[in-house]
């Protein structure tokens, strides 16, 4: 199955370190990463999953949870546990699930045979209150995530959801955003009572409305 950007994330349920997960429920009414690892007791993954417990509070403040996932079992999780806890120097915070039945992995396509076809690929998927992807990223085994890129990204889709506005190259919260073209001057006026500055008429540049 291969998902698209706007798709329905697919519910499962599957063990993890914190017990049995059905996605859905564990979502609720938040927002969610979905991040998966191509195995357990790897270097690049066991320094994403110290970085990513550093950051649970701001994911928290975003209102997100975050859910990691590898194909190994979870007996092999829990001793993993140790070790990135050890070698990080912060508590294991959040749940990792156990697909070693693949079954995950299958419905979100992170097992891509040109690359391994026996482990995921390091993917990421953010995922709205509403069950809808919003965001996908697929990295080389290589290459670790930039988790600092994904918060940027929520604030983002946070920002853009509520507000006619999108957001500009290297964009960071606080900063200048772009009226959308679809919105009209008249219309903007009432909506951005702050003004803005137009370069073109499609480029017009408003201080961010909910600062």
């Amino acid at each position: 199955m291969t998902l698209r950007l706007g798709d329905t994330a697919p519910d499962f349920t599957q063990d993890s370190t914190e017990g049995s997960i059905n996605f859905y429920n564990f979502v609720g009414d938040s927002w969610a990463v979905l991040f998966s690892h191509p195995k357990d007791f790897t270097p690049v993954c066991t320094t994403e999953l110290g970085y990513v417990g550093k950051l649970k509070p701001e994911f928290e403040k975003r209102n997100v949870k975050v859910l990691g996932l590898s194909v190994d079992p979870l007996s092999d999780h829990t001793r993993w546990v140790g070790d990135i806890e050890e070698t990080q120097g912060h508590p294991f915070n959040f749940p990792l699930l156990a697909d070693a039945d693949r079954s995950v992995s299958n419905l979100y396509d992170m097992i891509h045979p040109n690359a391994n076809d026996t482990l995921t690929v390091r993917s990421v998927f953010i995922i709205d209150p509403n069950k809808k992807v919003r965001l996908i990223i697929t990295y080389p085994a290589s290459t670790g995530r930039n988790f600092d890129e994904i918060l940027r990204v929520i604030d983002s889709l946070q920002l853009t959801e509520n507000y006619k506005v999108a957001t500009p190259v290297n964009w960071k919260d606080g900063e200048d955003v772009i009226i959308v073209p679809a919105l009209s001057d008249a219309e903007a006026k009432d909506r951005f009572p702050k003004g803005w500055v137009a370069h073109k008429p499609y480029l017009r540049v408003t201080p961010q409305p909910n600062k």
